[in-house]
């Protein structure tokens, strides 16, 4: 089975960053820690609010983090004005409201295929690859295939706040969607909430081909490190996808 790749979410440094205020911690310096601890790629979300990540950190990311930056933003005329002119390797869509704490959701694109499918166009024609992050829903799958993402992000968060039984059939649901997704031909990777406690069934569910992981590994960071606790995720995520885990 192909390695799976290993994206890290950089966002809560700087939330600790702008606690503060000043230049410490530098998300920057996390992200050129991430090719030593075994990741793969840097994602990081410019809120409409700059609530932690800013544009100069995306600027930065952009020209000297060295490993591919995936940057989530909303589907606006500004932001897509942001991505046309930094030309990260990718962009991922999520849907946007100012008074969450993260990501509630995923993008309804079923009800916006009319105002997501020019925005997928116009990152498509400038050579940035398009994700939406989506549920794990096969009416939304089927919408992305039409607005012609070539890649869509399944939500975990519900999955890994699960227990039990509803946790088990979180998981089914989420491994009959990747499913769904390679069968229309998108490229599948998931995120959102995943720990050490839940990565490994995710891993190894086939066709999933990347993991984006952000908060849980700024936090763990906090105790062992930085490049130890992502190394803990990269062990298990492949011991996952060698069926070891």
């Amino acid at each position: 089975m192909d390695r799976l790749r290993l994206g890290i979410n950089v966002d809560h440094v700087a939330t600790l960053r702008n606690a503060r205020g000043g230049a410490n911690p530098d998300p920057l310096r996390a992200a050129l820690l991430v090719a030593e601890a075994g990741g793969d790629g840097i994602t990081a979300h410019l809120r409409e609010d700059r609530r932690h990540i800013t544009d100069r950190d995306v600027e930065r990311l952009a020209a000297e983090a060295g490993l591919p930056l995936n940057l989530e933003m909303a589907a606006t005329a500004e932001m897509v004005g942001i991505a046309s002119r930094l030309r990260p390797h990718a962009c991922c869509l999520v849907p946007e409201h100012r008074a969450e704490r993260t990501t509630e959701s995923g993008l309804d694109v079923a009800r916006l295929m009319d105002e997501l499918a020019p925005v997928v166009g116009a990152l498509g024609e400038r050579g940035i690859r398009v994700s939406l992050f989506v549920d794990p829903d096969p009416r939304q799958l089927d919408a992305a295939a039409r607005v012609k993402a070539p890649v869509v992000e399944l939500h975990t968060g519900t999955y890994c706040g699960a227990e039990g039984e509803a946790r088990a059939r979180e998981l089914a649901r989420l491994e009959a969607a990747a499913r769904h997704a390679a069968g229309l031909g998108l490229e599948v990777h998931a995120g959102h909430g995943l720990d050490y406690a839940t990565v490994a069934a995710v891993a190894a569910l086939p066709p999933v081909r990347e993991l984006n992981i952000g908060h849980f590994l700024i936090g763990e960071a906090i105790f062992e490190g930085f490049v130890p606790a992502v190394r803990e995720m990269r062990r298990l995520m492949d011991g996952a996808r060698r069926g070891g885990a």
